[in-house]
């Protein structure tokens, strides 16, 4: 039994403060949104981002422990509380990062003999 091989993207951001990042559910519906002109955008968020959550790495990039941001580093880094309205700075101005976990085969519980 294979187990593993997910896929995981995040868009990074490096702010002046931190570091950013957005996890995002589709890569073809980011392009798409990115695509969109502002203002006339058709793709809704919702189907873009795997949830409205902001992270922040303490400035060790991409990597590192994830921590959620305060009101008070929101509104320094992008002008605005609304998380919402920074997800959209994120996704425009941020670099995508793209992981695959490896898959990985082997016995799940070795008590149970052989397969």
């Amino acid at each position: 039994m294979t187990r593993g091989g997910a896929e995981n993207h995040k868009v990074h951001y490096k702010g002046k403060t931190d570091d950013f990042l957005v996890f995002i559910d589709d890569q073809t519906a980011y392009k798409k949104y990115l695509s969109e002109p502002e203002g006339q955008k058709t793709t809704p968020l919702a189907q873009v981002v795997s949830s409205f959550q902001i992270f922040t790495t303490n400035k060790h990039g991409a990597q590192g422990e994830y921590n959620a941001p305060s009101d008070g580093v929101l509104e320094n880094e992008f002008d605005t509380k609304v998380v919402e309205d920074a997800i959209k700075v994120i996704l425009a101005k941020g670099q995508i990062q793209e992981n695959e976990f490896p898959e990985r085969q082997g016995r799940r519980n070795d008590t149970q003999g052989a397969y």
